[in-house]
């Protein structure tokens, strides 16, 4: 009897050395500059250098770091002054010029695929929010800007976020009903008003005494996030957290 013919040699190469060939045609890339790096989803060593990462201390509201530990419950001035309307917000690294690249590349420069690694930096800097989440909630775009760009960075976001946690994501839970100037001028007077009731809340029975996770790229003023905040309390949303990739430096 003949023998079955064997499989072809390419079948046979080991999963590390097939990886190495893939590597040496296609290197992985830095996130932030595209430099050659030694694994896929990481920074080269001075790109890395520039990034601020978060953690503890911080305010236990917002997460504005602090330069020491006041203990877990301590509150930033701000929040002292007039809490969010969110419960906790948290981000991964700090949005200043040593990480405007990283971010702008996977805003507006189509490098999507970043998101399935940013999304394992956000469950580590999240991991007690994410505990706490039924759904994850992106911030939406208005249509007439998602049809631009094409993409949803906030909601690339929460679905990789979703693979890695098993939380699951409501993308359409809010719209946006106005396409509102950038949150990158004026005062913190003006960004409020400028995003008062641009959202809403498209199904209330879908987040209903649910606790919501809102997903967003960066946290500038926070006058969008809390928008959003306010919009799922006031339509029945049981709690509302947030976490961003980046948050800016305070003014």
């Amino acid at each position: 009897m003949t023998s079955p013919p064997s499989a072809p040699s390419v079948f046979l190469v080991p999963g590390r050395l097939f990886r190495g060939l893939i590597d040496l045609l296609l290197p992985p890339r830095c996130l932030a500059c595209g430099a050659v790096v030694s694994a896929p989803g990481t920074l080269c060593p001075a790109c890395w250098g520039r990034v601020r990462f978060l953690g503890p201390p911080c305010c236990a509201c917002c997460g504005h770091p602090f330069e020491i530990d006041l203990g877990p419950d301590a509150l930033c001035p701000a929040c002292l002054r007039e809490r969010p309307r969110y419960g906790r917000a948290r981000a991964v690294f700090l949005y200043d010029e040593g990480s405007r690249a990283l971010i702008l590349r996977f805003k507006h420069a189509d490098h999507t695929g970043s998101a399935r690694y940013f999304a394992r930096w956000m469950a580590r800097a999240g991991v007690e929010l994410i505990e706490n989440a039924d759904l994850l909630v992106p911030v939406p775009l208005h249509r007439w800007r998602l049809l631009a760009r094409r993409y949803n960075q906030s909601a690339l976001l929460a679905h990789a976020l979703s693979r890695l946690c098993g939380v699951p994501v409501a993308a359409d839970a809010l719209t946006r009903r106005r396409d509102t100037p950038s949150q990158g001028k004026g005062g913190r007077d003006w960004r409020r008003r400028n995003v008062r009731g641009a959202f809403a809340v498209r199904n209330p029975g879908t987040i209903a005494g649910r606790r919501i996770l809102l997903i967003d790229d960066v946290q500038t003023s926070g006058a969008t996030l809390e928008e959003c905040a306010r919009v799922l309390l006031d339509s029945g949303a049981g709690s509302v957290d947030v976490l961003t990739l980046a948050r800016a430096e305070r003014d």
